[in-house]
């Protein structure tokens, strides 16, 4: 891996960090697009590239929401009463969308991933708020609720945010609270969907070396050490900034990704 290819994985980490700890969002989605690129200039095989750029992404929210969630826990803004509560949904989910994704080709992640990517961009402009007070559901509609924010977590390779928040605050949780209770429940996604990613990619032909199932591990480790650096500066920024002005321009962002997103999925379904 050559000095220039280092530098990118350092940026990806800390921009992925600061926007895990800012928005709640775990950060693995952003990084998606970003390890598309670096995968496909190493030459990784066309078939495996997405697969493992969602796998690596997610994983690096192992040590990100850990960094993270400390930063909000010192504010007083975790709901651990709803970490609690979501926290089983979300293993089973996790553990299963990975091996969903692995029944679909690479071009098909793709293209599924700029969709997943436009839609939440969207959601982060629109930014609507709760109507209303509604008391959370009970434990079976947490545990459904989990289970969902899970699956597409761990088949889109996402820390569950853009899922979670809006879940919360239309059950009039606190906007602060629910970004931050988010950040916490990025570690459970994570860990599920990241066993689930090396069970169901153990043994895959084509894998290339320092790889453990669909997770490429030196860029894990690099990603991984330059975001766990910055989460908790984007923690505290989130208590101190205009937040809404900020999700304006990671919108932005998020749809610049989507086409690029969007382009490599037509690439590859051409290779096809």
């Amino acid at each position: 891996m050559n000095w220039t290819l280092l530098a990118a994985l350092l940026a990806m980490g800390v921009f992925s960090g600061f926007a895990a700890g800012l928005l709640g969002i775990g950060g693995g989605m952003i990084l998606v697009p970003f390890m598309t690129m670096i995968f496909t200039s190493l030459h990784f095989p066309p078939t495996l590239i997405v697969h493992m750029a969602i796998a690596t992404g997610l994983a690096t929210i192992l040590f990100t929401s850990i960094s993270s969630v400390r930063a909000h826990h010192r504010q007083g803004a975790v709901r651990w009463d709803i970490v609690r509560l979501f926290t089983p949904g979300i293993l089973v989910g996790s553990w299963i969308g990975p091996w969903i994704g692995k029944q679909l080709n690479t071009a098909a992640m793709a293209l599924f991933f700029s969709l997943f990517m436009a839609v939440s961009a969207t959601q982060m402009l629109m930014n609507k708020k709760p109507a209303g007070v509604r008391p959370l559901p009970g434990r079976t509609g947490m545990f459904a609720a989990g289970g969902g924010i899970g699956l597409l977590s761990g088949f889109m390779g996402a820390g569950g945010g853009f899922v979670s928040i809006p879940i919360m605050t239309s059950f009039s949780v606190r906007i602060h609270q629910a970004v931050a209770t988010s950040a916490a429940l990025g570690f459970p996604v994570a860990l599920a969907g990241t066993l689930s990613n090396i069970w169901f990619g153990h043994g895959e032909a084509g894998l290339p070396a320092y790889s453990m199932g669909f997770i490429y591990l030196p860029a894990l480790a690099i990603v991984a050490s330059a975001s766990v650096l910055m989460a908790p500066l984007g923690a505290r920024t989130a208590h101190r900034w205009p937040v809404q002005r900020l999700r304006r321009v990671f919108a932005f962002i998020l749809y610049a990704l989507a086409i690029y997103m969007l382009w490599k999925g037509i690439v590859l379904y051409r290779l096809h």
